[in-house]
């Protein structure tokens, strides 16, 4: 009999995360262990002695996690991203991070060093730089509740696991979130093209900072823009006009590990 994936549960958080593809992305769900995780499925078409499908299915043993196999066509039919790796996990939603809190605690005693994106809605772009902000070390994530994209089975994907560990945010609106963090003392650093400053050398990363990336193509909102302390560009010196989102923000977070790097 084919498996059916566990019902929603009633008052769900906004952020999603409750499916999730890819064999890291799985692995990371279940050591991680932040949340409860109902199954994993199996494709009967991977290789089982193959080192990522052992981790996988070692740790939800250890954890007591059940493990179905099922046809791939069954698990492609569940799957929602394009190549889930024959894997797939279901689980608890996401818990939403206090915003507040993350205004006022950083990452192991540093500053408070946020990422904020102002409607960033292509799935494998929030993935990238999800992946990215866990890297660089960012306290944590905010996102407006709506017009961008939460954590679908794609993001989780690209992100790689990194769901698990960064702290997001969800906020009615990114100006007001911006106000709050006026009050709390955080600097926040709009990265726009056109900004009168560079991102290299910015004066404020080693304090409690914000970097707040707008939309791709359409950029910052004009209420987020007015509402930033500063407003950087990165520097480029060829043809085109500006990079993709995710890569602007590796660029701005790696900015401030190097500061705070010292």
């Amino acid at each position: 009999m084919s498996p059916a994936a566990p019902r929603r549960a009633r008052g769900r958080s906004d952020l999603g995360g409750d499916q999730v593809e890819g064999r890291r992305a799985v692995r990371e769900l279940l050591v991680a262990r932040r949340r409860r995780v109902h199954d994993v499925w199996i494709s009967d078409t991977v290789d089982e002695e193959s080192e990522p499908i052992q981790a996988i299915v070692e740790a939800a043993e250890a954890h007591g996690v059940p493990i179905r196999r099922v046809a791939r066509g069954r698990l492609d039919a569940e799957a929602s991203s394009s190549a889930p790796q024959g894997v797939l996990a279901h689980a608890a939603p996401l818990v939403e991070a206090d915003f507040d809190q993350l205004l006022s605690t950083g990452r192991a005693g540093a500053p408070p060093f946020l990422l904020v994106l102002d409607g960033v809605t292509d799935p494998q772009n929030l993935g990238a730089l999800l992946r990215t902000a866990e890297a660089a070390g960012v306290s944590g994530v905010v996102l407006p509740r709506h017009r961008t994209a939460h954590v679908t089975p794609t993001v989780a994907k690209a992100a790689a696991g990194a769901i698990e560990h960064v702290p997001l945010a969800v906020v009615p609106g990114v100006p007001s979130a911006l106000q709050a963090m006026a009050a709390a003392k955080v600097w926040t650093v709009g990265l726009d093209a056109d900004g009168s400053g560079s991102v290299f050398g910015l004066s404020v990363g080693t304090e409690p900072v914000a970097l707040v990336l707008g939309a791709e193509g359409s950029g910052l909102g004009r209420l987020t823009r007015e509402r930033c302390d500063l407003i950087v560009g990165i520097p480029h010196i060829g043809t085109l006009e500006s990079l993709n989102v995710s890569v602007a923000g590796a660029v701005a977070c790696f900015e401030v590990v190097r500061q705070r790097l010292g």
